[in-house]
């Protein structure tokens, strides 16, 4: 839901957006399956690949992975995956939480400070896209409205 969200904000936006990603070649690569090692170096660079080529306004494309987290902070596997991402296509990667506003985050490389911790920006403050303000609260609303949900637990009626 989270790649569906970004790729309809960046669409509605006035971007291009093209699927990219794994599960967009898997389906050819299940003909491969039996000769296919997905954990050589060919395998594990297919298995980070970003999940959309985004196009601006201005014809400039750029890899986007799209994560979705119940909380901003990172799980302990990301640190290989953003070192993958890095190393393979230095995409941007735009991070979907549910817990705490802005929901809608981006991180480009380097990804991480020098004491690892991700670096972030809202969404908004990236400007190739020019998204607009009233178009994201939209989506933002459409975060809490659908995702955040699934992290309350339901209120006892006594």
């Amino acid at each position: 839901m989270a790649e569906t969200l970004v790729e309809e904000l960046l669409r509605q936006s006035g971007n291009i957006v093209y699927r990219f990603g794994y599960e967009a070649i898997i389906q050819n690569l299940t003909q491969l399956e039996e000769s296919f090692d997905r954990y050589s170096e060919v395998g594990e660079r297919l298995r980070a690949i970003p999940d959309f080529i985004v196009i601006d306004k201005k014809g400039k494309p750029v890899f986007v992975e799209v994560k979705f987290r119940w909380r901003p902070e990172l799980h302990e596997r990301d640190y290989k995956l953003l070192g993958k991402i890095d190393n393979f296509w230095k995409a941007k990667i735009i991070f979907v939480n549910c817990w705490e506003q802005p929901y809608f985050r981006v991180s480009e490389p380097p990804y991480l400070d020098k004491n690892k911790k991700l670096i972030l920006k809202p969404l908004l403050q990236e400007k190739e896209w020019e998204i607009d303000k009233e178009l994201y609260d939209i989506y933002e609303e459409l975060v809490h409205r659908y995702l955040t949900p699934t992290l309350v637990p339901p209120k006892n009626k006594n």
